[in-house]
Formats: C-alpha cells, sequence, structure tokens
C-alpha cells in the first residue's frame, strides 16, 4: 500500500485531537477529582455510585440526625424522671416526718406546705416537652400533660381498676345517740351550747371502704343527679369481652350522691347500708357497702384469657370544671369530650377497653437499618395520678388535726370568759369530746402517714423502673451510633474509591499527555513541510 504525504498529515492530526480528548479527560478529572463527568463515561462506576451514594445519604441521615434526635429526646426524659424520682423522695421524707406521733402543730403545717408544694411539681415536672413537643404525652405531642389554664370542658371518663383499688378509710364521728341525730366534730366550738351537748363516749370511728377514683370535684346536679355506672368485665362463650353494670344486676342496690358537707356523711350511711355505694363528687370517693366490697373483693382474673382481666372494674364518671394543673384524662383513659367551641363529640383511646392495646402510643426513631429504638415514656408509666390522690388524703387529714386543735383551742378561749356554771360543764364535756376526736384523728394520721411511705415508694419504683427503661434505650442508642459511625467511614471510603481519582496519577498522566501532544505538533509540522514537489 502506498502512503502518501496527505494520508501521514491525516493520521497525525487524528492521533493529535484523540491526544488531546485525553488531555481534556485528565484536566477534567483533576478539576472534579471524579473518575466520571457522565454515566456514558463508565456505567459499572455510575452504577455503584448510585448505590453506594444511596448508602452514605442514609446512614448520614442516620447518625447526623435521628439518633441525635432520640439521643436529645431520651435526655430529656431521663432529666425530668430523675427529677420526678428526687420529689418522689421527698414525698416519702414528709411522710416518715408525719408518721412520727409526737409532732408539734409548727412541724405538721410545715409538712402540710411541703406536700403541697410537692404535689404541684410532680405534674409540672410532667409536661417538659423537647423542640415543642411534649414527650410524656405518647401520639398527642402537642398537647400538655396538664390543664395550664382553669377550663369547663364536660369529659365522661372510663376508669379501668381492679379490687386492688380498693381500700379502707376511717372517719372519725361524733353521734348524738338519744336524740338520734349527727354533729359535726367541727362545730363543737359553737357558742349554742344546748344544741351541742356532745359526750366524751359519743366520739367514735367507722371504718368503710373505698374506691378512689383518680380525680375530684365530679360534676353533679342536685336536681338532676349525674351518677356514675360501675361495671364488671367478663367474657363470651366466644372469649369475648364482656361488661356487665352492677347496679343493673343487683349487686349493688343503687348508688347514691351525698355531698361531703351533708350530715349523716357517706362513710355513716355505707356502714349503715351494706348493699349500696355513696358517691362524693367533692372528694371523688366511691363508699362502699360492706356487701358490695366483699362481692368486688371476690373478683378474681382467668389466667387463660391474657387479653381480658376478668376482675376488672369500670367506673364511669364525669367531670366538667378543671382547675390549672389538674391531668387531661385524654393521657390515661377511655373517654370522650365535647368541644367548647363546635359541640362536637371527641372520642379517646377507645381501643384501651378492648384488652388488646398493649403498647401504647410507643414512638420509635429508625436509628439504622432495619433497626428502630423506643424515645418516649408514656405518662401513665411515671407520673400516676394516684400520686397527687395521695398527697390530697394526706394533706386532707392535716388540715383535720388543725381544725380540730382550733376547735379545742376555741373551746380553751370560751372556758375562760364564760362564768355560767351549767354553760361551763356542757363546755369541759365538748372540750374532752373534741380531745378525744383530736386524738382519733392524730392515729388516724399516723396511720394514713405509714400508708403513705409504702404507696409513694410504689409510684417511686415505677418510676426508677422507668428511669432503667430510658437508660436502657439510651445505652442500645449509643452502641447503634457507633455501628452507624462505623458504617458511615466505610461506606464513605467505598464511595471515594469508586468515584474519585488518584490526584498525582492523573497530574503525572497529564503531564505526560501534554508532552506527547507537544511532541505531536512538532513531528505533524516537520511531515507537513514536506510534500512531493521537493522530490520532482
Amino acid at each position: 500500500m502506498r502512503i502518501t504525504n496527505k494520508i501521514m498529515q491525516n493520521n497525525n492530526l487524528t492521533n493529535i485531537n484523540m491526544n488531546k480528548v485525553m488531555q481534556d479527560k485528565l484536566s477534567t478529572q483533576m478539576s472534579t477529582e471524579k473518575k466520571i463527568s457522565k454515566p456514558s463515561d463508565d456505567p459499572v462506576i455510575a452504577i455503584r455510585a448510585l448505590r453506594l451514594r444511596g448508602n452514605v445519604t442514609e446512614v448520614t441521615q442516620y447518625y447526623s440526625k435521628n439518633i441525635p434526635d432520640a439521643e436529645s429526646w431520651l435526655n430529656v426524659t431521663e432529666g425530668a424522671l430523675k427529677n420526678t424520682s428526687e420529689v418522689l423522695k421527698s414525698m416519702i421524707g414528709q411522710c416518715t416526718k408525719g408518721a412520727n406521733g409526737d409532732l408539734t402543730s409548727k412541724e405538721r403545717e410545715i409538712i402540710l406546705e411541703q406536700l403541697k408544694a410537692l404535689r404541684d411539681e410532680v405534674y409540672s415536672t410532667a409536661d417538659v416537652d423537647y423542640a415543642g413537643r411534649y414527650v410524656f404525652a405518647g401520639y398527642r405531642t402537642d398537647t400538655s400533660i396538664s390543664f395550664p389554664l382553669a377550663e369547663e370542658i364536660d369529659y365522661t371518663i372510663t376508669q379501668q381498676l381492679d379490687n386492688t383499688a380498693i381500700d379502707e378509710v376511717t372517719f372519725v364521728k361524733t353521734t348524738k345517740p338519744s336524740g338520734g341525730g349527727y354533729v359535726d366534730i367541727n362545730n363543737l366550738n359553737s357558742t349554742n351550747y344546748q344544741s351541742i351537748d356532745v359526750q366524751e363516749k359519743e366520739v367514735d370511728e367507722v371504718k368503710v371502704h373505698r374506691i378512689r377514683l383518680n380525680y375530684k370535684d365530679l360534676a353533679y346536679d342536685d336536681a338532676n343527679p349525674i351518677i356514675p355506672t360501675i361495671e364488671r368485665v367478663g367474657k363470651d362463650a366466644n372469649g369475648n369481652i364482656t361488661t356487665e353494670d352492677l347496679s343493673a344486676t343487683g349487686v349493688i342496690g343503687n348508688i347514691e350522691v351525698v355531698h361531703s358537707y351533708d350530715i349523716p356523711t357517706a362513710y355513716e350511711l355505707a356502714a349503715e347500708n351494706a348493699d349500696k355505694v355513696y358517691l362524693i363528687p367533692e372528694t371523688g370517693e366511691l363508699i362502699l357497702g360492706d356487701d358490695v366490697h366483699k362481692e368486688m373483693m371476690s373478683y378474681q382474673d382467668d389466667v387463660s384469657t391474657s387479653t381480658i382481666n376478668e376482675a376488672e372494674i369500670r367506673v364511669t364518671y364525669q367531670k366538667s370544671n378543671w382547675l390549672k394543673g389538674d391531668l387531661r384524662p385524654e393521657h390515661y383513659y377511655a373517654c370522650n369530650s365535647v368541644d367548647p367551641a363546635t359541640g362536637d363529640q371527641i372520642v379517646y383511646n377507645p381501643t384501651y377497653l378492648n384488652g388488646t392495646d398493649v403498647a401504647k402510643q410507643v414512638i420509635e426513631y429508625d436509628v439504622g437499618f432495619n433497626q428502630t429504638v423506643r424515645v418516649n415514656t408514656r405518662v401513665d408509666e411515671c407520673f400516676d395520678p394516684g400520686i397527687g390522690r395521695e398527697a390530697d388524703d394526706l394533706i386532707n387529714v392535716l388540715e383535720d388535726v388543725q381544725n380540730l386543735e382550733d376547735v379545742v383551742k376555741k373551746i380553751d378561749e370560751m372556758l375562760k370568759t364564760e362564768t355560767d356554771e351549767t354553760e361551763r360543764a356542757t363546755l369541759m364535756s365538748r372540750r374532752k369530746a373534741a380531745n378525744k376526736a383530736l386524738t382519733l384523728t392524730k392515729n388516724k394520721m399516723q396511720r394514713m402517714f405509714e400508708g403513705g411511705i409504702t404507696a409513694f415508694q410504689k409510684y417511686l419504683d415505677d418510676n426508677n423502673l422507668a428511669i432503667t427503661n430510658c437508660g436502657t434505650r439510651s445505652s442500645k442508642l449509643e452502641l447503634v451510633e457507633n455501628r452507624m459511625k462505623e458504617q458511615k467511614t466505610t461506606f464513605e471510603t467505598l464511595k471515594s474509591e469508586n468515584e474519585d481519582v488518584d490526584i498525582t496519577e492523573v497530574i503525572i498522566n497529564l503531564t505526560s499527555a501534554e508532552l506527547t501532544y507537544q511532541a505531536a505538533l512538532m513531528a505533524t509540522g516537520k511531515i507537513a513541510q514536506t510534500t512531493l514537489l521537493n522530490f520532482i
């Protein structure tokens, strides 16, 4: 084959262009530090790059966003729980002091003020939030645990209990058997001597059983009384949950409303009527007659049905007036309310009644590949409404002791100025009766404070369990974080090895390409100067 000068020139130009393309490619790699600039440069590298970039993005989401967010949530929760633990320890300390039978009036007053402050502090801690979300509120992270302001909203609440919620309560009373009536012991310092001629032997105490609901100041209407319903949970032939109204089945004769200021009291009436239940709306107590108490204590759970608690007792009642600091029932119970703005009915937590909702409103964060960590602690796991109700009972008995001390003090003052012997004799009789009532109430107070130590210790144990669970989740999260850190490094290394060029190698190749290009230009220039005419 004959090689002409034209062929040589064309070949040189083609090679120079290919060298220039290689030089451009190397120059682009050096400026971008990437092996390819478009998928067609190397489809294998492009596909692998997409996969590795997806992995890096996902791991970065876990490591840089999800895990720190979950960690912050857990830290806020743990801090609030530890604060609650200190409050409960202080409550136990106050109960230990209150159980001392030799307290002075001043010491009791200090305990009273401390308990009031601690009761309010417990539930204010429950309203702690993280980034505008209430951490103990389950899925309702925009709803506070307690009412920030006093409100009037109609709630119908179903409280799920069992017979462990039934306790014994002592009531100190003063009766006048001769007149067949009842006398308020706090009225013994009245100047009406003749109508209150009470003997020491007529002061006594009555013990009855009660169900202390988790709310006080319940809704009532004297003209049209709002009566709660008490139901027992059972099962049908197919193993489904059933309920029976104890009033309808005759277990309870009826439920009557007796106010805290009524004479006779609900406690005295329950002691005399074994088949009845009395509601005290002001204190939120259901006082049980003896027959009703025995019936309820006989309820036992059938262990063969894991989703049904046959010992469960459901009390449905209404509450409308809410004070600042009262707990919102939607965080604890199956209930419904009426929206005051629209009048629409809102139903909360209906699944709580079907026995299948084991994990209530659990919030989990994705912190790894197919791996989640629970970050929230439910309010009913650590902020039991019974904490405040237990404190209320102790506060009430302290106030009863203070009131009776005032009664004795007032009678003593009246004795100093009274000159009529008959009336002095009446006052002396009343003073003995008041002192006996004071002694019985102090004994009651001591027993209640001793019981308060046990009750608050149980709440502290529940709180410590919540702290332990929170710490366990934090430890798990720390392990996941370390693993995600390693995976992030690994994927970034693989991504870099797949996409990034060795800049030293590129510089050498580019320099070599530039020299080759210059040499090619020189050679082509010499060849281009020679034509066929030079040989003719």
